[in-house]
């Protein structure tokens, strides 16, 4: 058997043949991020004019990730956000394949989840 994985969502492949049993982690469900960073477009003015610098998905869903690893770290976040116990997700995402939107290649606040519902208890 295999190590539970992250699975991207979508909606022109049907992910979800190939992964009956996978959890949903997006955020409309339990388990979503409440974290939200969007990505912006930013202007640098120099001496020479004006530098256009495109939005950055990628760096915003870092800093989301961070922010719900860091979350999950204060009671007083967690609480506020309503977001389950770390006993709670080891019950209900241990041994499973969790499924998100994000890109495999890129953070995803699934990876934290997995590690929480997989790793060892003592």
């Amino acid at each position: 058997m295999s190590a539970p994985k992250r699975v991207q969502m979508s909606r022109q492949y049907p992910w979800r043949t190939e992964n009956p049993d996978a959890v949903i982690v997006a955020r409309p469900s339990t388990w979503g991020n409440p974290c939200h960073w969007y990505p912006r477009p930013s202007v640098e003015l120099t001496a020479t004019g004006m530098t256009r610098h495109p939005a950055d998905p990628a760096g915003a869903r870092a800093i989301s990730v961070q922010g719900f690893r860091e979350q999950l770290t204060d009671p007083d976040a967690r609480a506020f956000n309503g977001y389950p116990s770390d006993a709670e997700i080891r019950a209900a995402l241990a041994g499973h394949d969790l499924a998100c939107w994000c890109p495999l290649d890129q953070p995803c606040h699934a990876d934290v989840l997995l590690e929480i519902a997989n790793e060892a208890t003592s």
